[in-house]
């Protein structure tokens, strides 16, 4: 049997008490055709001799700057070839035979660009993790959310998720893709610099008509927030950010006149939100967002031009055709499997 080339690429900033934690379960993988790679965005720790000491079978890519998460896969990935990449965040603890359900899975159908596998809590693993979870879809208004997990509501995994499903997007905490679909569609939006910018890169992909899935057979554990905290203004700031960013790049046309003024109204209510709750950083950081997005519209409105539509924007998989953020914040649903529309969804 033959099995395809794949390197295990995960990105790395400082920390070396993660490389110690998580790097060894990576190494212990069974998949007979891997490489692994760290690719390190400028530690100024000891990160990258720590690693040629102990695993000098890792390949070490050091990069001259931090060029974020989206910048420096994009420099790190021009130097590693393999049949498919695997970006794995430097928290997340995988189990065994983790690789090979999606591989097999992604072989079996050329029109399957991108992956994951079920993502849980490395702290508490009963339960679904924020970053990925079962699964991601977006809503008509642009929100996204997981099976396992709408907003801060994370549910408990039962076995409830474990079927493969195509999706809209997959989480860059795991990522499965094929190489050549990777540099076809660009790589990653380098200006997103982190958060959202997995979901950038699938709507990308599914426009190009690939298709994004979600495979229940393998799963990891990922720590989550090693970056930046979720209770991190900066993180807030890049979310709202990236998300108009995001919107007005990909969506048609004819959507984008009334969407950035709904989810612009929806964001200040979500400022209002934060202040009510004592959490005046978080209510700036939305402002900001909406500034800087205001003021650079006409460069994102440019970088429409840049992406490859054979496929119509709201006719790719894995779009919610009613509103989460109503279903989730007024009535009160806190699974994917309550929301009202949730089998058209995966028809």
């Amino acid at each position: 049997m033959s099995y395809p080339s794949v390197a295990v690429v995960i990105i790395h900033w400082n920390k070396r008490e993660l490389l110690e934690q998580f790097l060894p379960s990576v190494i212990a993988s069974s998949y007979p055709n891997l490489e692994i790679v760290l690719a390190d965005n400028a530690s100024t720790d000891d990160s990258v001799e720590w690693v040629q000491r102990n695993y000098p079978n890792v390949k070490t890519l050091v990069l001259d700057q931090n060029y974020g998460y989206a910048g420096g896969y994009n420099h790190a990935l021009k130097q590693v070839e393999a049949e498919y990449y695997i970006l794995l965040n430097n928290d997340v603890e995988v189990t065994p035979n983790w690789i090979e359900p999606i591989i097999s899975e992604m072989e079996k159908d050329a029109s399957i660009a991108a992956a994951q596998p079920k993502i849980l809590q490395y702290k508490n693993k009963e339960y679904f993790e924020y970053a990925g979870a079962a699964g991601g879809f977006m809503d008509h208004l642009g929100y996204i959310f997981c099976r396992g997990r709408i907003f801060e509501s994370l549910e408990k995994d039962q076995g409830q998720y474990d079927n493969n499903i195509p999706v809209f997007w997959a989480s860059g905490a795991c990522l499965f893709i094929k190489s050549k679909a990777f540099h076809e569609v660009g790589g990653f939006d380098e200006e997103f610099f982190a958060h959202m910018e997995e979901v950038d890169l699938c709507w990308r992909l599914q426009l190009l008509g690939y298709h994004i899935w979600y495979i229940g057979q393998s799963k990891v554990y990922h720590l989550g927030g090693s970056t930046l905290k979720q209770g991190n203004p900066q993180k807030t700031y890049l979310n709202f950010r990236n998300s108009l960013q995001m919107l007005l790049k990909n969506s048609s046309v004819s959507k984008l006149w009334w969407l950035i003024p709904v989810r612009s109204t929806l964001d200040l209510a979500g400022s209002i939100f934060f202040l009510l709750n004592a959490k005046p950083s978080h209510s700036w950081a939305v402002h900001r967002a909406h500034t800087d997005f205001f003021f650079k519209i006409k460069h994102w409105w440019h970088a429409r031009d840049k992406i490859t539509r054979n496929v119509e924007a709201e006719k790719v998989n894995g779009i919610y055709s009613s509103a989460v953020f109503f279903e989730h914040f007024v009535l009160g649903k806190k699974k994917f499997n309550s929301l009202s529309a949730k089998d058209k969804l995966l028809s």
